[in-house]
């Protein structure tokens, strides 16, 4: 765990950042508010680690091994921990340390591989694999671990050191991680920063970062992206999607229903791949909508910690505040609420899970990125006026295609302009596979081999061939 500097200079008063349970409202805890100002001491730091971690590939599998064991005996903290500053259900915050021992495992035993160039010259040519250097990770309040994981586990398995950044809303558990994995890694292989803004930003355009990771809003990306580019950084961005849900003619409602809303509601809807938009064909649309508002209105909402609880609050005032404009926006342009379409009364961040109909097409809610538990649900004429109304926005990361046939329903999911594109299911991934976005929703690739070799540059030895 990262402690300050400002926590380590006698008579240096440190700076504090409040943490708030979004079930109460309220600040529960706290966690050290850095300045950009030290982040040149913590680079430097994981440059001289550096040096030693990328030297021995057999000695960080090991450790990576022994990471992914230490994050399950730590899962009961981490997750509670999780729960109470996130705010999602105890059981995802559970699934979500999981996936984080999972991804550590994984990358542990997966290794670049040296490959012959043959291209008839007397010269025996071959790549190589080289680690960058220090990397830094700057990870949003929505899956504070999973996605920490996902950017420090094929950067440390690649040889790299790293500096995470969590949000400032979630600083906790990732502190808490950090401090876990602190007892089977080297000293300063993966270092933990906590702030406010300009810490991001310092961190995205130090001269001593060599690659930038990045999950968040497009504008947010476009600005870590500038920043990056001052000292020539790579920069992998993932900046979010508005997932559209495409429903055949032939789907059958009564068995979609459930999985097609938890696609939309999981985490109250706060997953950048979630279904944020449902596309149902006209003479289905009623009974689409009523399937989805029954569940809307009948899903228990609570306190993460409440074993009861299937739907979290929102993450933070921000946010809720948002869910709430585009909502209201919607409602104001002639949508009608078939289920919620406004907070809820008492203390926490709680909003009604909601299912819009007769929404605009060029409402917000539709054209972009609502995350949040609010569903708008259009019905469409003919196939082709689903596909371009399902391609028609800035983002491209997910969409899915729901129906009877699976042969036609691939078909039509091999039209969406997307990075993933699933049938009959949603946001489910592989860490064995890519995982990219197309349009506004993002630059680079991550996930199985491809993140491991967004980590590495390549490096050609040549000799002469051996008489």
């Amino acid at each position: 765990m990262t402690t300050s500097e400002a926590e380590r200079v006698p008579g240096h008063p440190a700076l504090r950042l409040a943490v708030v349970d979004p079930a109460t409202g309220e600040a529960f805890d706290e966690a050290p508010d850095q300045r950009p100002d030290e982040l040149d001491a913590v680079v430097e730091r994981a440059h001289r680690a550096w040096h030693g971690w990328r030297a021995d590939p057999v000695a960080r599998t090991a450790a990576l091994r022994a990471a992914a064991d230490a994050v399950e005996a730590a899962g009961d903290d981490l997750a509670r921990l999780l729960t109470r500053e996130q705010g999602k259900p105890l059981a995802e915050s559970y699934a979500e340390v999981a996936r984080t021992a999972a991804r550590l495992r994984y990358f542990a035993d997966l290794a670049p591989r040296t490959r012959r160039i043959v291209d008839g010259r007397p010269v025996r040519s071959e790549i190589r694999w080289r680690p960058l250097g220090p990397v830094a990770a700057i990870v949003p309040w929505n899956f504070p671990l999973q996605l920490a994981a996902a950017k420090f586990a094929p950067a440390l398995a690649a040889g790299n050191t790293m500096v995470l950044k969590p949000s400032p809303f979630t600083p906790l558990a990732t502190r808490l991680l950090g401090s876990v994995l602190a007892t089977v890694l080297p000293e300063n292989v993966l270092t933990v920063v906590t702030g406010r803004e300009p810490l991001g930003a310092r961190l995205a355009s130090h001269p001593g970062i060599r690659h930038v990771t990045f999950t968040g809003s497009v504008s947010t990306g476009r600005a870590v992206a500038e920043a990056a580019a001052a000292s020539l950084a790579r920069v992998t961005l993932e900046l979010g999607g508005n997932d559209a849900a495409v429903l055949l003619d032939d789907v059958e409602v009564d068995l979609i229903a459930d999985r097609l809303f938890w696609a939309a509601f999981r985490n109250c809807g706060q997953v950048c791949m979630a279904v944020k938009r449902v596309y149902a064909p006209a003479r289905l649309h009623a009974e689409v909508v009523e399937a989805l508002a029954q569940r809307a209105k009948t899903v228990s909402v609570g306190a993460g910690l409440d074993p009861d609880t299937r739907l979290g609050p929102v993450n933070n005032a921000p946010q809720r505040a948002r869910i709430k404009q585009v909502t209201q926006q919607a409602l104001a342009d002639g949508a009608r609420a078939a289920a919620g379409g406004h907070p809820l009364g008492g203390p926490g961040y709680f909003f009604a899970p909601t299912i819009l109909t007769d929404v605009p097409p060029g409402s917000p809610v539709v054209t972009g990125e609502q995350f949040g538990p609010v569903l708008p649900v259009l019905p469409y004429g003919s196939l082709d006026e689903a596909v371009d109304a399902a391609n028609s926005t800035g983002f491209g990361l997910g969409g899915s295609v729901w129906g009877t046939d699976l042969d036609r329903a691939e078909a039509v999911a091999e039209r969406l302009e997307c990075g993933t594109a699933w049938v009959n299911h949603h946001a489910e991934l592989s860490l064995a596979q890519p995982f990219a976005g197309v349009k506004d929703s993002g630059v680079g690739v991550a996930g199985g081999p491809w993140g491991l070799y967004g980590n590495l540059r390549p490096f050609v030895v040549h000799r002469p061939q051996e008489a």
